[in-house]
């Protein structure tokens, strides 16, 4: 009878092979390729646009917000009767600024014709070349002009080479009520935000008159 025992060598082969096929098995589990997912370089492009996309929702937001604020739309209001103003001054055509206190909007017109509908402002023919509403935030309560009408429906502030037609003030309230004017002065073409609901010069009788 022969027996014939294990040799040590071949335990140690053995052994060996299974230590190899573990490490094989664990650096295959750990090892980041373009086939099993994304590389550094493309999770930090990806962090990259989504950080882009992020900012610029934030710039956009700002932007509404800021433009809003009674103090942008007031301005903005200010700024398209001063352009008026300037570009009639400068070309000798005449505009049209229609305030419209019911709608809560405003909206700037080249006057196109040379004929006036007095008693019809609105169908006077033009141009529109600038529209804007107003938030609750900026809010028209009355205009009166510096002949002594006031409204608080529609009113026509119009002006030409030889500066506005009338002047007057238009009354806002901002988000805590408080009251603003804005001035047109017929003198001097200026259009000015002023703080208050502001009392301008009213006309004099004739019996006021001392000439």
């Amino acid at each position: 009878m022969i027996c014939s025992a294990r040799m040590p060598t071949n335990i140690a082969d053995s052994e060996e092979r299974i230590a190899d096929r573990k490490r094989k098995r664990y650096a295959k589990r750990f090892t980041l390729n373009a086939d099993s997912g994304f590389t550094l370089a493309e999770l930090l492009v990806v962090l990259a646009v989504i950080s882009l996309f992020v900012m610029l929702t934030q710039i956009h937001l700002f932007g509404l917000l800021r433009k809003n604020t009674f103090k942008a739309q007031t301005q903005e209001l200010v700024s398209t009767m001063q352009m008026a103003a300037r570009a009639a001054a400068e070309t000798g055509r005449r505009y049209e600024i229609t305030i419209d206190l019911i709608q809560q909007s405003y909206e700037l017109k080249h006057i196109t014709s040379s004929e006036i509908y007095v008693d019809r402002p609105e169908e006077t023919p033009g141009e529109i070349i600038a529209q804007n509403n107003l938030t609750e935030n900026c809010r028209l309560v009355y205009v009166w002009f510096d002949d002594g009408v006031d409204t608080n429906t529609k009113a026509w502030f119009r002006v030409g080479p030889v500066g506005w037609q009338n002047g007057g003030k238009i009354v806002l309230h901002d988000e805590k009520e408080q009251s603003y004017s804005i001035v047109v002065n017929a003198l001097n073409r200026m259009v000015t935000l002023e703080a208050g609901d502001i009392q301008l010069l009213e006309p004099k009788r004739k019996d006021e008159l001392l000439f």
